[in-house]
């Protein structure tokens, strides 16, 4: 029950931070279009995105908003209800975290606020969100990656304790 409440909290301080982003992206941002942080590498771009990464179901936000709900709920009673690594709890608590900033732009806007712009590849712009949902998933990939290897090293160790007895 304790870590459910630290891993909410956790979720929530993303939100926060998240959504004050997007509330300085579209005061600083929208009248002036653009904002150089790095000369050709990364600007700060005012876009606004009615779909999903890469703008997959544009203009879908019933489906958009059902999936992501559903999705989102399932990761907050799975935080609450599953024992888990702290590895794989941080990370279900970035996507938490990230997909609720996005799902309250698509809520109160139909739309979600993009802002950072990779110049040196041609890349999607995206928003603090984006980068928590896939900080969050990478994490979850390397959470299981170490789960897999720790226990065929284990079942390594017994085979071998069992053929030298």
């Amino acid at each position: 029950m304790i870590s459910g409440l630290l891993s909410l909290a956790g979720a929530a301080i993303l939100v926060v931070i998240d959504q004050l982003i997007k509330h300085w992206a579209t005061a600083a941002l929208l009248p002036v279009g653009s904002m150089d942080v790095l000369p050709g590498v990364v600007e700060l771009r005012y876009c606004l995105n009615d779909g999903m990464a890469f703008s997959m179901l544009a203009g879908k936000q019933g489906l958009l908003i059902g999936m992501t709900s559903v999705m989102l709920l399932a990761v907050l009673i799975m935080l609450f209800v599953r024992k888990m690594p702290l590895t794989e709890r941080a990370a279900w608590t970035l996507v938490l975290g990230g997909g609720v900033g996005n799902l309250i732009d698509r809520v109160l806007n139909g739309v979600v606020v993009d802002y950072i712009n990779v110049l040196f590849m041609r890349f999607a712009i995206f928003n603090f969100a984006d980068i928590c949902v896939c900080v969050g998933v990478g994490l979850l990939m390397l959470a299981v990656l170490l789960d897999s290897f720790k226990k065929d090293k284990t079942a390594e160790s017994k085979a071998d304790e069992d053929g030298a007895a």
